[in-house]
């Protein structure tokens, strides 16, 4: 949460300890605080209370100016309502009065995938590295807070202040369509039909690229001669949204300052969509290389240019020949939200370079330690009523 607690310090206060504090600080660099003060603060009226806590592992070390906290934390957490709790997202926030303004003073955690109902207790983990500045304040060095709660109606509770409703309504709807995927699967061809999907999404999941990629900002730091690189696009006919132009400046192994023009071919206004940006290298290698968030809004039936501050650098070793974009998600106006289809997203280099849902891995993971049928039981559980996909 971003309350904050202010302390004011007496000026006299402040003067006669200023030096002892000092010399206390120097001395204590390195050391390390084995137990991390913590509170766990829920509102009064979540519908999850806090059935129980383990810090095991967590610890704090002074470096420099400040402590570089280790939170490992794993939560107990009662559904205290009515209805059905499908994921959460708590905020873990280095205790202090100044942390909007420190890096690294914040971070969350979010589930999505759960299936809690009134009464049951599910576990929230995390691991997490925190840094507080010496000197910010009193209260505890770790405060975990709510950020939002989604059920199994799409209704959502909670500020949003990190816009996990919107983290959680995509995971859940991709968790929704995967299950019927596979469900049909199964009903459609039989078991082993499930069983070679389980394993082809192991095979996908083990050879998909992975680029030696990092988010950059200011301009290029190679000596190669810049050149502008068109994109390439991806178009699925069932869209509400569609990329008719773009390019970005190329550098050997850097690509900055892309602009996309994207058209809302849907009747409906659109307040924030992201795009899948894949890059190939000489070798003809292709990455999924970031996603490319815009909270521009679209009038229906209009166009628009983005130009998102992203800056891309690959290995040495690297020159990015080409692009391609593609429409990951787009959020309505009135908040519903569309996705690609499995059909839409099996075209084969989407197929081979995005990876599965959390949901598919989910279900991945328990074909790999439980087998088959326990995965044919967990497709069998009752599905929500509501048809969460709304079309435009």
């Amino acid at each position: 949460m971003r309350n904050k607690l202010i302390y004011v310090w007496a000026a006299s206060v402040l003067a006669a300890h200023a030096q002892s504090f000092q010399q206390q600080t120097f001395s204590q660099q390195g050391f390390t605080q084995p137990s991390v003060s913590h509170r766990v603060d829920l509102p009064g009226d979540a519908p999850v209370s806090l059935a129980g806590d383990e810090w095991g592992g967590s610890a704090a070390v002074i470096r420099g100016g400040a402590y570089q906290i280790d939170v490992r934390v794993s939560l107990s957490l009662r559904n205290a309502g009515q209805r059905r709790i499908r994921g959460i997202t708590l905020t873990v926030t280095a205790g202090g009065a100044s942390q909007d303004a420190v890096a690294g003073g914040r971070g969350s955690i979010s589930v999505p995938g759960l299936d809690a109902g009134p009464g049951d207790t599910f576990t929230v983990r995390g691991d997490l590295h925190l840094l507080r500045p010496i000197g910010s304040g009193g209260g505890p060095l770790v405060e975990v807070g709510l950020d939002g709660i989604l059920f199994d109606d799409l209704n959502f509770y909670g500020p949003d202040k990190l816009h996990s409703r919107r983290s959680l309504m995509v995971w859940e709807l991709e968790a929704r369509r995967d299950r019927r995927y596979f469900k049909g699967l199964l009903d459609g061809s039989g078991s082993d039909a499930l069983r070679d999907a389980m394993l082809a999404s192991l095979a996908r999941d083990g050879n998909r690229p992975r680029a030696n990629v990092q988010s950059v900002r200011g301009s290029a730091t190679n000596f190669d001669a810049e050149r502008e690189v068109k994109f390439a696009f991806f178009k699925f006919p069932n869209a509400p949204l569609e990329p008719v132009d773009g390019l970005a400046r190329v550098a050997g192994n850097e690509a900055r300052s892309p602009k996309l023009v994207v058209r809302n071919k849907s009747l409906r206004p659109v307040r924030f969509f992201e795009l899948g940006w894949i890059v190939r290298d000489q070798q003809g290698r292709e990455f999924l290389a970031a996603s490319v968030p815009s909270d521009m809004r679209l009038l229906p039936r209009s166009s628009a240019q983005i130009v998102p501050e992203a800056a891309l650098r690959f290995d040495p070793r690297t020159t990015i020949e080409g692009m391609t974009a593609y429409v990951s998600q787009v959020e309505f106006a009135d908040g519903t939200l569309w996705i690609p289809s499995r059909e839409e997203l099996d075209e084969p280099t989407l197929r081979r370079l995005t990876a599965p849902s959390p949901e598919e891995q989910r279900l991945v993971q328990i074909y790999s330690k439980r087998g088959l049928n326990a995965v044919i039981a967990e497709l069998k559980k009752d599905e929500p009523k509501k048809d969460e996909l709304r079309k435009f």
